[in-house]
């Protein structure tokens, strides 16, 4: 069982979905979200049981500065994933632009319903290509270096599930996403949680879908378009999380909720606001609460069940 969850800091909810999976501790704690505060008192929040910290940022980092050829391709190949992700970005930054000006063009309403329909589909066609190819540097590297048979990662591995194999459950943190996903795969964190049920909230929900999409409605700097930032672990399917939405999306804007749910689908857009949690079980959503489905019409389903 898996159960993605909504931040934390406003309205706390692990500890109530530990009590409700029967889980009174210890649990394997995954907190390297938050890179150089992991490990640091209440950095995360208090699952209710007793924890187990697993420490994957600082053993990553142990592991490179121990396996110099192991860091070097990894370093190579993030900086290849960093300008895949600008490529891919400034592919997106001209299909915008072209979908804005195909969109203010005036026409037979069945004919401008058919041209958004490509536009979409280009949308789409960028995102697949851009996945594929992430997946691929991915295979590439564990092909070359076979991580996880190498003597420092061996150590670490078994160091790993000497720590997990008193626990009843992993829960992971949030934090910096893309530090999480990459920890979490380096480490094989899937295949050492066994059977164990996995609660995640925030960023850790998010790694354990097939796509992280990074959304913000009102960025900083550049264009409001969100973008496919990495394949995560793909234990839920059929899943777009998208937490803090107060913070990142225009619910009320029927385009904006259209386009974004209209542009990953079939995958469900399910906004995770605080409290809110997804029961995932075999890879499917079977169960939610508090949750906020997103409609290609538009439309935000409150209460939404899968």
């Amino acid at each position: 069982m898996i159960v993605l969850c909504g931040a934390q800091h406003a309205e706390p909810s692990v500890a109530r979905v530990l009590r409700e999976l029967g889980v009174k501790g210890p649990v394997a704690l995954i907190a390297a979200g938050w890179q150089e505060r992991e490990g640091e008192p209440g950095a995360v929040a208090n699952p209710g049981v007793p924890v187990v910290e697993l420490g994957l940022h600082a053993r990553g980092e142990q592991v490179f500065a121990d396996d110099a050829e192991l860091a070097e391709a990894y370093k190579a190949r993030q900086l290849k994933l960093k300008l895949m992700q600008d490529f891919y970005r400034v592919r997106l930054e001209h299909a915008a632009q072209a979908a804005r000006a195909v969109g203010v063009r005036s026409a037979d309403p069945a004919l401008v319903a058919e041209e958004q329909s490509v536009s979409l589909e280009l949308f789409r066609y960028i995102d697949r290509d851009h996945l594929a190819r992430c997946r691929a540097a991915y295979g590439g590297f564990e092909t070359a270096l076979r991580p996880r048979e190498r003597p420092v990662m061996v150590r670490h591995l078994d160091e790993l599930r000497r720590a997990i194999e008193p626990t009843e459950a992993i829960v992971i943190a949030g934090g910096h996403v893309a530090v999480l996903l990459n920890r979490l795969r380096l480490f094989g964190i899937v295949e050492l949680a066994g059977a164990r049920p996995i609660v995640a909230w925030s960023a850790g929900a998010m790694a354990l879908t097939e796509r992280v999409v990074l959304f913000h409605d009102d960025p900083p700097h550049g264009q409001a378009i969100s973008e496919v930032l990495d394949a995560g672990l793909g234990l839920a399917k059929d899943l777009v999380v998208l937490p803090e939405p107060r913070l990142r999306l225009h619910l009320d804007d029927r385009m904006r909720v259209g386009e974004l749910a209209g542009r990953y689908a079939p995958a469900a857009c399910i906004a995770l606001d605080h409290g809110a949690q997804i029961w995932v079980d075999d890879g499917r959503a079977i169960r939610a609460v508090d949750a906020q489905r997103l409609d290609a019409s538009g439309d935000v389903h409150a209460g939404w069940s899968p």
